[in-house]
């Protein structure tokens, strides 16, 4: 129902889960039925991420038959966080929550988030109490990043905390006019600010389908945070420049005094030669490199490209015939079909 004030948004971005598809409409049905029933009209907004499976069949056949259903499609991969800004921004809700397709949110955690917002928070994050079968790295290497980037940042991003978050319409339409091109939502919400909380939740494990964040992924997740949220890499670099320099001081004035005291030869070996060749230029190509970082995502954004491309959005009409809207924008506003 296009013109129907819309009270909840679901937002849920996909890529080649075909095989998960099923058990999560089949969830999100049981919960529209049960704990959601008696929180006002409802949309969910399916984001497909450029999926080469048939997730995109399997959305578009959900919509037809489902008014509450929302079909995005992009034109292309553009990524986890891309494609979860372009479900928020094409929902229209007063409460949106964002959770991913494999079910390790479970969809009956939205009625507690619901339950915190309505003492007056903007934004609820679900944190996770218990992290299913993740193994021993991936548990420290995440707790680890997340201490870095809160230290590094300033800003105050709950532990163990994933995209699985409510946010108010205030809170939504101030995070929609942050337009970095490399996003790190987890970052980003908690830097807009205004009342937030969180509620705790064992996460289970995946049922079907691959994980679709191996460990290359979460490694550019994890540089696209500290990068985007913090210019410490940077003083860091300098910091380490000038103790490079000044141990290059130390050693010119331990040479000189040694040939004045001792006589020994000024000559160095080629072994010194060749270390310090080697220590030097490997520094000096980390430092450009991180330089280099930096100065490429400056030039990204100064290009002003869409963060994505909608290629085609799909709901039921009233009639129960499938009403299509072809897009190609980076930016939408609230949905509207007629």
């Amino acid at each position: 129902m296009p013109s129907e004030k819309v009270v909840l948004s679901i937002v849920i971005p996909v890529f080649n889960e075909a095989e998960m598809l099923p058990r999560l409409f089949q969830e999100l049905d049981r919960v529209r039925a049960g704990t959601l029933r008696g929180h006002g009209p409802l949309e969910i907004v399916l984001v497909d991420d450029g999926s080469t499976d048939a997730s995109w069949s399997l959305i578009s056949a959900r919509c037809q038959r489902d008014l509450a259903c929302i079909g995005v499609k992009l034109s292309r991969n553009f990524g986890h966080q891309l494609a979860l800004v372009a479900g928020l921004e094409t929902a229209r809700g007063d409460v949106i929550v964002s959770m991913d397709a494999d079910l390790q949110d479970p969809p009956e955690v939205i009625s507690e988030m619901l339950a915190a917002h309505h003492q007056g928070y903007d934004v609820v994050y679900a944190t996770r109490a218990a992290r299913g079968k993740e193994s021993w790295g991936k548990r420290v290497s995440a707790r680890f990043f997340y201490f870095a980037i809160e230290k590094l940042s300033g800003v105050p991003i709950p532990r163990n905390t994933g995209d699985f978050r409510l946010m108010s319409r205030r809170a939504l339409a101030e995070l929609t006019k942050l337009r970095e091109s490399h996003r790190f939502l987890r970052g980003l919400v908690p830097w807009i600010g205004f009342p937030q909380t969180q509620i705790f939740y064992d996460r289970g494990d995946r049922t079907g389908g691959q994980t679709h964040y191996p460990w290359h992924k979460m490694l550019r997740l994890a540089v696209d945070g500290i990068a985007s949220m913090s210019q410490a890499p940077l003083r860091l670099a300098y910091a380490v420049s000038l103790m490079l320099f000044a141990v290059f001081v130390g050693y010119i004035l331990y040479v000189f005094i040694k040939h004045l005291v001792g006589g020994a030869e000024l000559v160095p070996g080629w072994t010194s030669i060749m270390s310090a060749i080697t220590i030097f230029g490997t520094i000096q190509l980390l430092l450009l490199g991180l330089f280099g970082e930096y100065l490429g995502r400056v030039y990204e954004q100064v290009k002003h490209r869409p963060l994505y491309v909608v290629q085609e959005i799909r709901r039921a009409a009233k009639e129960g015939n499938a009403a299509t809207v072809i897009a190609s924008t980076g930016q939408l506003t609230p949905l509207t079909l007629q």
